[in-house]
């Protein structure tokens, strides 16, 4: 079935205003400034401040969703629909997933390459595969199995590229890269977690995903800015760039910002476009598919590693390119974009027709057991 324009809309939003994102907060990482009292020139590197820039632009879409609801109230034909009631803590687990998450990838941006922190990300299908047949009652056919496996394969590859790389970049220690890398993975663990959590709740509830990006973006606004003070007194040694050496100087970070007005524009960009990426995202899971947003996430991929090497941001790797072609191929795997071409195949359509008549059996099986064990309980 053909997309409509407004799902062409919403791919091409989710698509752009996720590259600007990841572009937007490297391009902060870069600048160097001042700090407070007289406090030498030294690198912007506030990931936690950055998270808190982030979770702003969610919370916007809440004040969005108000105004868009009172004008379309006050129309003498009323079109929005503001969706049913919920308990708004339900969305509580996932923001608490999502702030932990970004806090440790903006964390990780700083030690590695925008392209790489992009492919290695990738590693979400792993984990959200896992979570969906544990948590979701999914059963994963063998393609998708195959696509963690090539997958798995991807991050070894890029893994690989970075270490290679690592010894003759001048901007990061070799060190710091494999460290990146290994907190990236490990932030996917958490997001696939939220992605789960997410996709549970939104599938059940009829909520508007204005609504819902701006209350995740509400609850972790809120935590992460408390958080930032306890944060000013926690000391980290040489972990931390700052010039007291501290989990998070906010303080200095606004310093470095009155010395110089344009790491502003830098946060502003990844303000305002991880408002539009979140309700891109969401709106696509909803109108078209959860694959089709996996696709795009991937497809940023390649447009933020292209831009880094055009603005002199990082070396070309033929190795990462080889990483990111073999993640490409697992994404496609797992989320089924082999299945047009083999459909031409007589003999691999009947297969795939049957596999799908097993996947209907086994979730109806599931069903009449969980109904069984109701009877049973009551």
């Amino acid at each position: 079935m053909a997309w409509t324009k407004y799902q062409l809309f919403l791919a091409g939003l989710m698509l752009t205003t996720g590259s600007i994102n990841t572009l937007s907060a490297k391009w902060a990482d870069l600048f160097s400034a001042k700090g407070c009292h007289g406090d030498p020139e030294h690198s912007f590197s506030h990931p936690f401040v950055q998270a808190v820039g982030m979770f702003l632009g969610e919370f916007s879409c809440l004040a969005v969703f108000y105004i868009l609801l009172f004008h379309d109230r006050r129309s003498p034909e009323p079109r929005m629909n503001p969706g049913q009631r919920f308990n708004p803590l339900l969305f509580f687990p996932p923001a608490m997933c999502d702030m932990t998450a970004t806090s440790i990838m903006y964390v990780a941006l700083n030690m590695t390459s925008a392209s790489s922190f992009q492919m290695l990300r990738g590693a979400v299908i792993i984990f959200t595969g896992l979570l969906s047949v544990a948590f979701l009652g999914r059963r994963l056919a063998p393609s998708q199995w195959i696509g963690i496996f090539i997958t798995i394969l991807g991050l070894v590859v890029v893994g690989l590229a970075d270490f290679v790389s690592g010894h003759k970049d001048d901007s990061h220690k070799l060190s710091d890269v494999i460290t990146g890398d290994l907190l990236i993975i490990m932030a996917q663990i958490i997001v696939s977690v939220q992605m789960v959590l997410e996709e549970k709740f939104v599938y059940k509830h009829d909520v508007h995903p204005l609504r819902a990006v701006g209350t995740e973006g509400l609850f972790g606004f809120v935590v992460l800015s408390l958080l930032l003070i306890p944060m000013y007194f926690i000391h980290t040694g040489n972990f931390s760039d700052n010039p007291r050496q501290v989990l998070e100087d906010a303080l200095d970070a606004f310093c470095q910002i009155g010395h110089k007005p344009l790491i502003l524009l830098a946060l502003l960009g990844n303000t305002v476009s991880i408002a539009f990426f979140n309700f891109a995202g969401i709106s696509v899971t909803k109108e078209i598919s959860a694959t089709t947003r996996m696709v795009l996430d991937s497809l940023r991929t390649l447009v933020i590693w292209v831009v880094s090497l055009a603005l002199g941001w990082e070396q070309f790797h033929g190795l990462q390119v080889l990483g990111f072609l073999v993640l490409l191929t697992g994404t496609a795997l797992y989320n089924g974009l082999h299945r047009p071409v083999l459909a031409r195949i007589p003999w691999c359509a009947a297969r795939m027709n049957l596999e799908e008549d097993s996947s209907d059996a086994e979730r109806e099986r599931l069903l009449n057991n969980g109904r069984v064990q109701a009877s049973e309980d009551t």
